[in-house]
């Protein structure tokens, strides 16, 4: 006898499962103990999700959900859960970050069938603590677009959030998302984080310039979280930087605005210093 079926079964509804994005270790006990007591599991590949389901010792019907699922899937899927526990898994990390499980959840809400999340790993987050960019703001932004213009477009839309902007890539579009991050986000702080949790994990910051002649150099594999920093003070408008001039230079001298203002915008003291004397003599 299969001792999953000595292991007691679960209320039915739908079970958020987070999964490891690398290490097996990662996986939680919670989580591991769900996938255990449910009655099936709905995943994005069964070959993936199967392997991690063998490396627990555990067999349950593996039922496919991924971008492609169909009205007529969720229905099952739906029908599963009335019945008894289903529960929701990706291919690695927390479910419905970038994939189509949120329609599941809110159809199931909306039938009033109860929804339980099991946290863990999660690949934004991981590449966020690596990443050494604030923090206390940042925005998730899922895929760029593939086409360059459509990403350029969404690159700039994106320029005057003043968070940390974190996106997945792939490591054959990564060179051309970094160019694209150059022209669209100049200055900015950037950090590409891969093979998280994994052996030869790593997390590399520095300008869009340089990460794309490395990685151009070193093609990179696998699933990538970039990472874009917020808007620094240097990047305030010309406009911006003379108003803070004009205003600092009502009450201390020339040298010492242009100190104020280096350490607010972080442009260069001497640079702001000729303008001030510019400003001065107008």
């Amino acid at each position: 006898m299969d001792n999953n079926d000595l292991t007691p079964r679960l209320e039915p509804g739908l079970y958020i499962v987070a999964t490891p994005i690398g290490n097996l270790g990662d996986m939680t006990i919670r989580g591991a103990e769900t996938l255990r007591r449910c009655d099936a599991v709905a995943c994005e590949d069964t070959r993936v999700t199967g392997k991690l389901m063998a490396h627990l010792g555990i067999k349950k019907p593996l039922l496919r959900y991924d971008d492609h699922a169909s009205d007529r899937d969720r229905a099952r899927l739906l029908a599963a859960m009335r019945a008894g526990a289903l529960a929701l898994v990706s291919d690695a990390g927390t479910p419905l970050i970038s994939d189509p499980g949120y329609r599941l959840v809110r159809e199931a809400q909306a039938e009033g069938i109860a929804v339980t999340t099991l946290p863990g790993a999660c690949a934004a987050i991981a590449g966020l603590t690596l990443s050494g960019l604030p923090n206390d703001r940042f925005l998730f932004a899922g895929f760029l677009p593939v086409k360059e213009k459509a990403r350029l477009d969404a690159l700039t839309g994106l320029a005057a959030i003043d968070a940390t902007l974190i996106f997945y890539e792939t490591g054959p579009r990564l060179v051309k998302s970094l160019d694209a991050i150059g022209s669209a986000l100049p200055e900015r702080d950037i950090a590409v984080a891969r093979e998280l949790t994994k052996l030869h994990e790593e997390c590399r910051r520095g300008s869009a310039g340089e990460l794309s002649a490395y990685y151009n150099a070193h093609p990179p594999k696998g699933e990538i979280v970039l990472l874009v920093g917020p808007p620094g003070e240097s990047e305030a408008s010309a406009e911006d930087v003379e108003s803070l001039l004009r205003e600092a230079m009502e009450s201390v001298k020339p040298s010492q605005a242009a100190a104020l203002v280096a350490k607010a915008t972080g442009r260069d003291r001497k640079e702001l210093y000729a303008l001030a004397m510019k400003l001065r003599g107008q």
